[in-house]
């Protein structure tokens, strides 16, 4: 066992609970390669799981208290399972508190069995790469396992956005924590949000001499704020004006209609969800017959239409995809909620360190923090681990 993350995970546990873990559960991070914002509107997304992981050290109690404890915060956060609810005082610890509660009412199980948890990771929080959902799943594969609760990946899947929706508070969807539970080496994942149906598409970045950058701003964003209530809210009035049950069952030809009848904000939110979704269904059929140098132009039209017409970049984001194109980069958008996070760049491989010192300059003459900057690949899903 070499994993150092893994094994200061175990470390962790025994530290601050003075006993062995019953097991440690992992789950990966996610980028979204193209498909932003189009989940919650029952549409198309298609993230990969990355080889940045969160791991979850878990032993049973003697009572029904959920105790969770961390490497990345000095606080431990304890509740019995029956008091779970959406509260302030809760911190990070509403994301695991929120899985045991889903986990518990998807089983239709009453649960009394407590739990120590402890959890460490790798995945950079803030940065759009999806380290609440790399907790969720792998506390919920964990809770899952030792509750006997018989839930199957989507299950889990859902589990997760019901705990991130009502115990949390963020109105989020369901593609994070489905990229984290279905992800595979060298593949990402082809997500219909409306009928939970994934496909694994082949992205061959690696034979094709690319690598995927992620430029983190070190601008934090938190979905809980409101611009991402505001954003999902004028969706649902858009499709509701256009009478429709959602967005997804719109197309481009419905876009002259809709210019007629919204005002121009919620025409400009529908049409970024509507092209996006197109963008998401040509850029799985140019991967297929083209392969992965083909797809640049369709993630730079993404970042346009979420600057644009969903209007959810900044600065930061911006200034890190021009300059990424401008020094070789094939493709750039920003990933993620957006307000911050970070961008993606798809970047030969003899180009990288063009775009990195570029990028780091760039930020620098601006006065903007410095980002992070470092390349993923698509690796597995959640997993026991021991």
């Amino acid at each position: 066992m070499t994993n150092p993350t893994l094994l200061a995970t175990i470390a962790g546990f025994k530290q601050e609970y003075d006993r062995e873990p019953a097991g440690v559960w992992s789950a990966p991070g996610r980028v979204n390669l193209i498909g932003e914002h189009t989940d919650y509107n029952e549409g198309f997304v298609f993230p990969f799981a990355i080889n940045r992981r969160t791991y979850a050290a878990v032993a049973p109690r003697q009572d029904n208290m959920i105790c969770v404890a961390s490497s990345f915060s000095k606080e431990t956060f304890q509740i019995a399972i029956s008091d779970i609810h959406q509260d302030e005082k809760n911190g990070w610890a509403a994301y695991p508190f929120g899985v045991a509660y889903a986990v518990a009412k998807l089983s239709g199980k009453p649960q009394t069995q407590g739990f120590d948890i402890f959890i460490d990771s790798d995945v950079p929080v803030g940065a759009g790469l999806s380290s609440s959902a790399a907790i969720e799943c792998a506390v919920g594969l964990a809770l899952n396992e030792l509750w006997n609760a018989g839930l199957d990946k989507k299950a889990l899947a859902k589990a997760g956005q019901l705990g991130e929706n009502e115990i949390v508070g963020a109105p989020t969807g369901i593609m994070d924590q489905t990229a984290s539970l279905f992800g595979e080496l060298d593949h990402a994942v082809f997500l219909d949000c409306r009928s939970l149906e994934a496909k694994a598409i082949e992205l061959g970045f690696a034979d094709a001499g690319l690598e995927l950058l992620i430029i983190d701003t070190k601008v934090a964003h938190r979905l809980v704020d409101g611009g991402y209530a505001a954003r999902r809210a004028a969706c649902e009035s858009g499709a509701e004006a256009l009478g429709a049950a959602s967005l997804r069952d719109l197309s481009q030809a419905d876009l002259t209609r809709a210019e007629e009848i919204l005002d121009p904000v919620t025409l400009r939110r529908v049409r970024h969800v509507i092209t996006e979704n197109s963008r998401v269904e040509e850029t799985v059929a140019t991967l297929k017959a083209k392969g992965p140098r083909a797809i640049g132009e369709l993630l730079y039209a993404s970042h346009e239409s979420m600057r644009d017409d969903f209007e959810i970049s900044i600065d930061e984001l911006d200034t890190a995809v021009e300059t990424a194109l401008r020094h070789g980069a094939i493709g750039a958008r920003m990933t993620g909620g957006g307000f911050g996070g970070a961008a993606i760049a798809l970047t030969p491989i003899e180009k990288i360190s063009e775009v990195t010192l570029s990028v780091l300059a760039e930020f620098e003459a601006l006065g903007y923090a410095k980002p992070e900057i470092f390349a993923v690949s698509a690796a597995p899903g959640a997993k026991r681990e021991l």
